[in-house]
Parts: C-alpha cells; structure tokens; sequence
C-alpha cells in the first residue's frame, strides 16, 4: 500500500537532525535484511521504529550506534558521519539493547561505577554521576544490593542509568519494555519521556504498538527492509481506510431528519445512530458539524473513531503478528 505521509527531502540543516540516514543497505548472505533505509530524526524528539519479525529494526539500531557496518548508503548521527568519524558518534550516543547489560554478580551502585571507569571519569566525578542517576531512578535504597537481586523494571532503570552515565545525546533504546509488567512499562514511559523534556533524542523500537502511540513523535513502520510509512501516529492512523463519525441522537424526529439527508450514513434504527465514513481530518469534522448547525439539527453525542496503529501496521505489512524482532 503506499503511504501519502512517507516524507519528502528537505532544506533541513544537518545540525537539526540527531539522526540523518540515506539509502542504508544490509545484507547477511542472500538476504537483504535492510534495502535503501532513509531516516531524517530531529533532535530533541522520540523517534519509533515498528516492523514484523526480521524487519531489520536490530540491525538499523547496529549500524546506526556503530556495532555492524552498512553495507551501503550513509548516514549522520549527532552530526558526524557514521563511517569518516565512529569514535565521535560513539561519544555521542548512548544503547540499551533487548537484553540488559546489567552484570548481576555486583551491587547497582557497582555496575555505575564500572560505566564511569569505561567513561575515564576521575574517581569523584564518577561516584558523584553514579549518585544522581541511582537517585534519579529511584535505584539509591537497592544500590548496595547485587543487581541479581534486582526486578525486572528496575533491572532496566539500572541499564538506562548506565547509558546516561556519558552524558550522551542520542540514545537507542532497542525494546526497551519487553517482558515488564505494565506498571513496570508505565515507568519507563515516564523515564523516557523525562529524558526528552531534558534535550535528550530518543531512537526507540519496541514490539507494543500502543508503546509506539503514546511516546514517538514520528513512527516508521519497516517492512522488507524499507520504509512502507512515517509519520506522526494520527497521519498513519488516517492512511487506513475505516474511520467514521458517529452520531447518536435521543429524538427520533432528530434522527430520521438527518438519516433522510445524509444518505451515504450507515443506520444504526435501534441505537438512533448515524455512522458517516471519516478520515478524522479536523477539517471533516468541522463540516459535519457545520451541516448539524445549519440544518438546525443537534445530535447529543457525536464521537470521532479511527484506525489505530495494528491496523496501520496490518495493512502496511500484511503481517497478522505482533512486531517482534528477535535479535540479529
């Protein structure tokens, strides 16, 4: 299906983009895991990438933090090039992959302090920072106990805080709520939109639709390697046909006066209900509402339905499971 949001190329200054990808290609043997991947992320935004199983989400997030080389195309992270400058993009970044990077054989407090040796922060600056991100992520009363000890969520609240311990200014979050509890998620949310009201970029896939929705600014569904759509989670929600307005009325003289004039509306006789075919746009809204005033007929509750993002990603992928990836 094509997609009317795919974007187009712009005058953007590199220095607005975090992350700046153009015909990125991957292949293992003879198959093409990544086939002319363009992405264009602003900073200081929540970037998601969605796609079935094998898309080739892993291997983007691989390429694009400097853990596997492209086999074509090129990119820009943090403004360097991916392939002329990795040391400056690597400095630039922080990962937390699918499975967490937690060393559960030493203290909380421990495995921060090993990231700040692997940072070269002196001594006093590294417990310092391994203080305020324990804190900041409510780790400080479990800091002393090994990380083995640890739940899943703050398992994964450890592995960010480790990522941050080098200050970075993109960080790729490769399923980072898999397997938590929806508490546990719904603390990560949090965790991850903090990051971003703080400057921070984040690159995020994720195998929950509804994680995609409520956090991205832009969602990319991957499909064969390629982009099949991008675009904020309203413009992908309308690229799929199946949103309609509802209009219930209490007055039956109400109903059949706009049941006779709107002929394309669905009838619901039992429930009073009109269902008109919508694509959500404000502007149709406006109409539908501007027809019930000037016909001088009041509906007493209208509500707006739209597709949302597993329909999206059914339709662009024809894939009837949920987006997981297993790693690559």
């Amino acid at each position: 299906m094509p997609s009317s949001v795919m974007p187009t190329p712009n005058q953007e200054h590199a220095s607005t983009l975090a992350v700046s990808a153009v015909g990125l290609r991957k292949s293992y043997g003879d198959k093409t895991v990544l086939d002319g991947l363009d992405l264009r992320i602003p900073a200081g935004s929540v970037f998601a990438l969605l796609g079935p199983n094998g898309a080739g989400k892993t291997t983007a997030v691989k390429i694009l933090s400097t853990l596997i080389t492209a086999d074509g195309g090129q990119a820009q992270v943090a403004g360097h090039d991916l392939s002329a400058a990795p040391d400056k993009v690597r400095a630039a970044i922080g990962v937390t992959g699918q499975f967490s990077a937690v060393d559960g054989l030493i203290t909380g407090e421990e495995n921060m302090l090993l990231m700040a040796d692997l940072h070269h922060l002196p001594r006093r600056e590294g417990r310092r920072v391994a203080a305020e991100l324990l804190e900041r992520f409510d780790l400080t009363d479990a800091a002393k106990k090994p990380a083995s000890a640890y739940s899943g969520g703050m398992k994964r609240r450890l592995d960010i805080a480790m990522t941050l311990v080098g200050d970075p200014r993109i960080i790729f979050l490769d399923e980072p709520t898999t397997g938590l509890d929806p508490r546990a998620r719904h603390t990560m949310w949090q965790i991850i939109r903090d990051l971003v009201t703080g400057g921070v970029t984040v690159f995020l896939t994720t195998q929950y639709l509804e994680e995609a929705d409520e956090l991205a600014d832009r969602i990319a569904v991957l499909h064969n390697g390629t982009l099949a759509a991008e675009g904020t989670a309203d413009e992908l929600k309308r690229i799929v046909p199946g949103g309609h307005v509802r209009l219930r009325f209490d007055d039956p003289a109400a109903y059949r006066s706009a049941a006779t004039a709107l002929r394309e509306a669905t009838r619901d006789d039992e429930a009073l209900a009109l269902q008109l075919p919508s694509d959500g746009s404000q502007r149709e809204l406006r109409s539908i509402l501007d027809w019930l005033d000037s016909a001088g007929i009041e509906a007493d509750e209208l509500t707006m339905h739209t597709p949302d993002l597993d329909d999206v990603f059914f339709a662009l992928t024809g894939n009837t499971d949920q987006p997981k990836e297993t790693a690559r």
